[in-house]
Order: C-alpha cells, then sequence, then structure tokens
C-alpha cells in the first residue's frame, strides 16, 4: 500500500494559541497552502517597500524644509541684519521646522513597528516551509522563529549592551531625525531668550541645556515605547532557547 508523507507541525510552545487541523493531515499539507503562503510573504513585501519609502520620503521632507529655513534666514539676515525682525521670523520659521521634525520623527517611528511586524510575519511564514519540508531550515539566511530577537536579528548581530545599543540607535534614520530636531528646538529655545533678554551668552546657555534635556526625554520616551513594543509582541513560534 502506498504511504502517504505528511509533515507534521512543529509543537507549539507554551501559552501559544493552537494551530487548528484540517481533517487528519493538517491545512500544511493542502496543496494550495504553498500558494497561498507565497502570496501572503509577497505582500508583507511589499508593506515593507512602502513603509521604507514613506519614512524616508518623511525624512527627506524635514531636511528639506530646515534647509530651506536655514537658506532663508541667511538671506534675511544679509538683508535687515540680525535684529529684533529678524529674531521674530527665525522664532516662527523654526517653530513650524520644529514641528514637522516631530511629526516626521512620530511617522517613521510608528514605520519602523510596521516594518518589523512584517519581518515577523514572514517569519511565520518560513516557520510553515520549515514544518512542510524540514530538511530546508539549514538553508534559510532569515530565520524561522517569531521571538523579537530572531526577528531583529534580520538588521544585523543583536546588540546585548544598552551602550551599544543607544549608540546604535543614533545611527538609524529615527535616531539621526529626533537628533537634529531636539538641536532645532535647542536653537528655537536661544532664539526666544535672545528676543527677550538680548543676552547672547545666556541664549547659548539655554540652548545647550535645552538640547541636552531633549536629548535625554526623547532617549527616554524611546526606550520605553520599544519596551512596550517587545512586550506587546504576539509569539506563536519562538524560538526554544534551551537547545544548543
Amino acid at each position: 500500500m502506498e504511504e502517504r508523507f505528511v509533515a507534521m507541525p512543529a509543537e507549539a510552545p507554551p501559552g501559544a494559541p493552537a494551530i487548528e487541523a484540517e481533517g487528519e493531515a493538517g491545512p500544511l499539507s493542502d496543496p494550495r497552502t504553498l500558494q497561498i503562503l507565497a502570496t501572503e510573504h509577497w505582500a508583507l513585501l511589499a508593506g515593507r517597500s512602502l513603509v521604507y519609502n514613506e519614512a524616508f520620503s518623511r525624512a527627506g521632507m524635514f531636511l528639506s524644509f530646515l534647509s530651506a529655513t536655514l537658506v532663508a534666514l541667511g538671506l534675511i539676515a544679509t538683508v535687515a541684519g540680525f535684529n529684533d525682525g529678524f529674531l521674530m521670523i527665525a522664532a516662527v520659521l523654526l517653530a513650524i521646522d520644529v514641528f514637522i521634525g516631530f511629526a516626521s520623527l512620530g511617522r517613521i517611528a510608528s514605520a519602523s513597528a510596521e516594518d518589523i511586524r512584517f519581518l515577523q510575519g514572514m517569519n511565520r511564514i518560513r516557520h510553515a516551509y520549515v514544518e512542510m519540508v524540514p530538511g530546508t531550515a539549514p538553508y534559510f539566511m532569515s530565520g524561522h522563529h517569531d521571538d523579537p530577537e530572531t526577528v531583529i536579528s534580520m538588521y544585523g548581530p543583536v546588540l546585548t549592551t544598552p551602550w551599544r545599543q543607544m549608540v546604535h540607535g543614533f545611527t538609524t534614520t529615527p535616531g539621526m531625525i529626533g537628533v537634529i530636531t531636539c538641536a532645532v528646538a535647542a536653537a528655537l529655545g536661544a532664539v526666544l531668550v535672545m528676543l527677550t533678554t538680548h543676552e547672547p551668552p545666556l541664549a547659548g546657555i539655554v540652548g545647550v541645556i535645552a538640547f541636552i534635556v531633549l536629548n535625554a526625554a526623547l532617549i527616554a520616551m524611546v526606550s520605553g515605547n520599544i519596551r512596550r513594543f517587545w512586550s506587546g509582541m504576539e509569539m506563536l513560534f519562538p524560538r526554544d532557547t534551551n537547545k544548543s
């Protein structure tokens, strides 16, 4: 009698929702499953492309506005000089740039979270591939588990120390835009102090302090958001850390 090969799904981790079987063979034995998974895989890739393009366009839009502001302020200063009128115009333009910067930063952070979700979805699909053909696991450069460490390993080696994580964060697009936006906000604070007191040393001190405080607050807020994001991720196929 001809024997039928059935790919048995991997044992679900404790607490993970059970995957309902279709008949006795399970859903992965259906010949339509591979096409469905491949279609979903391409849809996730398209989603990643969209969020990447939006993140880069938002960052480029902010930098374009900021560059135009600096050029305009330079032309105004050349004609009118550094008087109160110039400071008022600078305050208005810098305030607009600060708004655009923080709005862009918020959307870029959301796009990054969406990208991680898409990566997690693709890892789940790879897990299904491995369940269908277990011998294919060594040939995947990408992971086939959906725990946070496996998902973010797509971006490179996982950084374990907080200091290295913070330094790496400044090299990312959200980190770069965040630092620039804090610098613009600090410059706005210095301009407002200069406009009210006409004391350049005091304005400089306020600008430096504002830059440090804003960066510290931004780092604390982002760190909290990252912790909440990871804790809220649902894991169906986490990596077994007990295996060597």
